[in-house]
């Protein structure tokens, strides 16, 4: 596609690091680069290049065998039979756990019409899985079912608190209004659903907001990823197709900040001629650093105003960089994409434009685990060796 790029982005393939954090050189910037040779083309903020593991991948594929009886309408139902995707993931007792969605067959053949459940996998090397027989956290007969049925629970991310709780946020899908919510665990398996994340913020007024992709900025402590407060306050990144941001004083009440005009806070949008000019999405959640709080993004490309070079609509994964001080201020942000879809296993399933969905992220071993979602349909997984 080399023919059809404009003279902008001609330009970005011959320029230097640019002041907002872009990549030296665009190849190297790219997943499929070997490992560690292209660490020196990254800015030391970012995080990668990533591995994708060959005799591995994809590590988790639709079950159409598991079954499980579902209590919101009292049936049978063989909950991962259609897709297994888009994944959070945390350590607990020396293992990699992943917590992924998983959709049954019910529904029309679209996407987003069937029932997704979270599924719940262990691994002691971060590569190879093995998964629980019934979902962990899926539609009941409670006080969430309004929002969450027939549509399900979509889409986690996972932190831990100071004491040791999991602090899961996930989409309720209703099929109508998705919404942003939080659940709590100690153990993975067992969960209280606390309800919608903007349920009491400004007096009801976000309660119907549509809202997902919750990325708590957290720190790293050991193999642990810790929500943490800056400036006395938990801080979230939300939302597509702009960035939104939301703080918090208990993990489980948010509140969206607003701009001069009542509106949400934009912190991150998409940019026409690159590759996050569709759509920008929090992915994992963001990690504080000492060079800032970094931010792995789900990033589409437009059709009509994208990157020539990628296909439509196609899904890769970018990064930013924040004030660590000041989640609101953008400091840097990587120019190319650090993962696209390249594998077959990327670009064949619900999605065949390709995905790379970013939402799972542990240290683990001294490397960096990614876990992801493909095509809508399966997981996988990239690792990158942060010592090298």
């Amino acid at each position: 596609m080399a023919d059809n790029l404009t003279s902008r982005q001609r330009a970005r393939q011959t320029r230097g690091v640019r002041a907002g954090g872009g990549c030296r050189f665009i190849l190297a910037c790219l997943l499929g680069a070997l490992p560690g040779a292209a660490r020196a083309q990254y800015p030391l903020w970012a995080f990668g290049p990533f591995h994708k593991p060959g005799a591995v991948n994809p590590i988790l594929a639709p079950d159409p065998g598991a079954t499980f009886r579902s209590p919101a309408n009292d049936t049978i139902v063989r909950w991962e039979e259609h897709a297994t995707f888009n994944p959070a993931a945390v350590v607990k007792d020396g293992k990699v756990y992943v917590l992924y969605r998983a959709e049954d067959a019910s529904g029309d053949p679209h996407i987003g019409h069937h029932t997704s459940r979270l599924g719940l996998a262990e691994s002691a090397d971060g590569l190879r899985f093995t998964r629980r027989g019934a979902p962990v956290l899926y539609p009941d007969r409670d006080a969430q079912a309004p929002y969450e049925w027939p549509g399900g629970v979509e889409d986690p991310r996972v932190v831990q608190s100071e004491d040791g709780t999991y602090v899961l946020t996930y989409t309720q899908w209703n099929r109508r209004i998705p919404r942003l919510a939080v659940a709590t665990s100690h153990d993975l398996i067992h969960w209280t659903k606390r309800g919608p994340a903007f349920a009491a913020a400004s007096g009801g007024k976000y309660r119907d907001l549509e809202s997902k992709s919750g990325a708590i900025v957290a720190r790293v402590e050991g193999d642990r990823v810790i929500a943490t407060r800056v400036n006395g306050k938990y801080w979230m990144y939300f939302n597509v197709p702009e960035m939104l941001i939301a703080t918090s004083d208990d993990l489980a009440e948010w509140t969206p900040l607003e701009d001069d005009t009542g509106r949400p806070l934009r912190v991150l949008a998409p940019r026409p001629g690159y590759f996050d000019s569709w759509l920008v999405e929090p992915g994992p959640p963001a990690i504080l650093t000492e060079r800032g709080i970094v931010v792995l993004y789900n990033a589409g490309n437009s059709g009509t105003s994208g990157d020539a070079r990628l296909p439509a609509r196609v899904y890769t994964g970018g990064q930013a960089l924040y004030d660590r001080r000041n989640p609101l201020k953008l400091i840097a942000r990587l120019d190319e994409p650090f993962i696209k879809p390249g594998e077959s296993y990327e670009r064949t399933g619900q999605y065949p434009e390709g995905t790379t969905f970013v939402e799972g992220l542990v240290p683990f071993h001294g490397r960096w685990y990614l876990y992801y979602g493909t095509a809508d349909s399966r997981v996988g997984v990239a690792v990158w060796d942060a010592n090298r």
